[in-house]
C-alpha cells in the first residue's frame, strides 16, 4: 500500500537535525532556514534516517525547530563511464593528459597534509597506486567490505591521489597521505540519498578537507520504479518524484552549507560532484540536460567534462550543463581494479581532477595560514582558465573554465 503524500510505504526519510540549536531559530522559519548561529548548528548537526514517517509526523517536523531539512530518500546511481565520441585524442607522456592539462606537474604542491574523501564504489586497496596511503575505509552498502568490485571508485581515487604507475603520473594530488573511502554504491543497502548523506557526515567527522562524489540521483529510474513496482500512474509518479527531487536538492544544500560552516569549529571542507552524463550533443536532434543532484545543490562544485580535440579542449558530448567548473573527462587513464591502468570517460572522471586540484589549493592555503571553505572554493573556481578551450565554448557547459593547480 502506498501513500500519495509520502510515496511508497517502505520509503525512508532523511532528517538533518541540530538538537542544540532549537532555541536559536525563529520558530516560524521552519525547515530550510539556517539558525542564527550557523557555526553552532554545524558543530551539532546529525543525519537521521526514519524508516517510515506518516503524514502527521511530517506535519510535526515542519514545526520542529531542531529540524533543519528533511527529504524522502531517493535512489542514487553511479554516473557510469561513457564511450568517447569520435574526434577526441589521448596524449601519452610522463603524466596523463588530464593531470598535465590542470597544471599539476608544474605545481610545487602535492596535497601533503590534506585528507580527501571518495564516496563511490569502494577501492582496490592493494593496487600499487595507493601504496603508502592511509586508506580509512567504511562500507555503507551492506556488503561488509569497502572492496571495489566495479572499478569506478578505484579509477576516481587514482586520479585524485594515485601514485605513479609504470612511470606514468595518474594522480593530481599524489602527495595525499590519508584518504577516506566510503563505499556508497554496489551493495544491498547502498544507492540511496540517505546513505550518501550519512557518508558525507562520516567523512566530515573524520577530518575530510575535500569530498569527491561521482554519482547522482536516479530521477528517471525512480519514476519507473514508482510506476512498475508501487503501482502509481505516470502523472502521479512524476509529480511525487519531482517533489522528492526538489526536497533532496534543498537537503544537500543545507548539508553542504553546514559542513562549510564547521570550519569555525572543525576542518575546512570542499565538495565536488559530477554534473552527469545524460546529455547527447551528437544525437539527432542533439540535446543537453541540466546538472543533477547532489551537484545541482548550492555549495557543491558541479564538474563538467572536457576532451582533447585538434581545435582545443571541448565539452564532452555527454556532459550535462550548468557546470561550476570543468576538467578532463575523456579518455582519462587511471588505476584499474586488479592492477595496472585503464582509460575511462565521463563527468565521473572529471570530478576527481577537481578534487585533486582542491587538495593542492588546500595545502597552499594551509601553508599561508589562510585555509577556510570560502577561500578554498574561491581559489579553485577563480584560478580556472579559458586558455586552451575550443573556440565557442559555452559557459553553461564549461562553467568558469578549466581548473588549474596553484603555483
Amino acid at each position: 500500500m502506498t501513500d500519495p503524500f509520502t510515496g511508497p510505504a517502505d520509503q525512508k526519510t532523511i532528517i538533518l537535525r541540530a538538537p542544540a540549536v532549537g532555541a536559536t531559530r525563529d520558530p516560524f522559519d521552519g525547515p530550510g532556514a539556517l539558525p542564527f548561529d550557523a557555526a553552532e548548528a554545524a558543530a551539532n548537526i546529525r543525519v537521521e534516517v526514519d524508516e517510515r514517517l506518516d503524514r502527521r509526523s511530517f506535519g510535526t517536523m515542519v514545526n520542529d525547530a531542531t529540524v533543519l531539512a528533511f527529504a524522502p530518500a531517493m535512489p542514487m546511481k553511479l554516473i557510469e563511464p561513457m564511450e568517447a565520441a569520435p574526434g577526441f585524442e589521448t596524449e601519452v607522456g610522463p603524466a596523463t593528459w588530464g593531470v598535465t592539462a590542470v597544471g599539476a606537474p608544474n605545481s610545487p604542491f602535492t596535497g601533503k597534509g590534506v585528507t580527501v574523501a571518495v564516496l563511490d564504489t569502494g577501492i582496490d586497496a592493494t593496487h600499487p597506486a595507493f601504496k603508502g596511503v592511509d586508506l580509512v575505509q567504511r562500507d555503507f552498502t551492506g556488503t561488509g567490505s569497502a572492496k571495489d568490485t566495479n572499478g569506478h571508485g578505484t579509477h576516481c581515487a587514482g586520479t585524485i591521489f594515485g601514485r605513479d604507475i609504470d612511470g606514468l603520473r595518474i594522480g593530481v594530488a599524489n602527495g595525499v597521505e590519508k584518504a577516506l573511502i566510503g563505499k556508497v554504491l554496489g551493495g544491498p543497502a547502498g544507492g540511496g540519498s540517505d546513505v550518501l548523506c550519512q557518508a558525507m557526515m562520516w567523512a566530515a567527522d573524520n577530518g575530510a578537507h575535500v569530498i569527491s562524489m561521482s554519482l547522482g540521483i536516479d530521477f528517471p529510474g525512480w519514476v519507473k520504479e514508482l510506476v512498475d513496482t508501487h503501482g502509481f500512474g505516470i502523472p502521479a509518479a512524476t509529480s511525487i518524484a519531482l517533489e522528492q527531487y526538489r526536497a533532496n536538492i534543498r537537503l544537500f544544500e543545507q548539508l553542504s552549507n553546514l559542513l562549510g560552516a564547521r570550519a569555525a569549529v572543525a576542518q575546512t571542507m570542499f565538495i565536488a560532484a559530477a554534473t552527469g552524463n545524460e546529455s547527447e550533443r551528437t544525437a539527432n536532434p542533439p540535446f543537453t540536460i541540466n546538472v543533477a543532484p547532489p551537484a545541482a545543490s548550492a555549495g557543491i562544485v558541479a564538474v563538467g567534462a572536457l576532451g582533447q580535440t585538434p581545435a582545443g579542449l571541448k565539452v564532452a558530448s555527454f556532459s550535462n550543463t550548468r557546470a561550476t567548473v570543468s576538467a578532463p573527462g575523456v579518455n582519462v587513464t587511471s588505476a584499474k581494479v586488479g592492477g595496472g591502468t585503464t582509460a575511462k570517460s565521463g563527468t565521473s572522471m572529471a570530478t576527481p581532477h577537481v578534487a585533486g586540484i582542491a587538495a593542492l589549493w588546500a595545502e597552499k592555503l594551509t601553508q599561508q595560514g589562510a585555509l577556510n571553505p570560502v577561500l578554498l572554493q574561491a581559489k579553485v573556481i577563480g584560478s580556472t582558465t579559458s586558455s586552451g578551450l575550443a573556440p565557442g565554448s559555452d559557459a553553461l557547459d564549461v562553467g568558469a573554465g578549466l581548473v588549474q593547480a596553484p603555483v
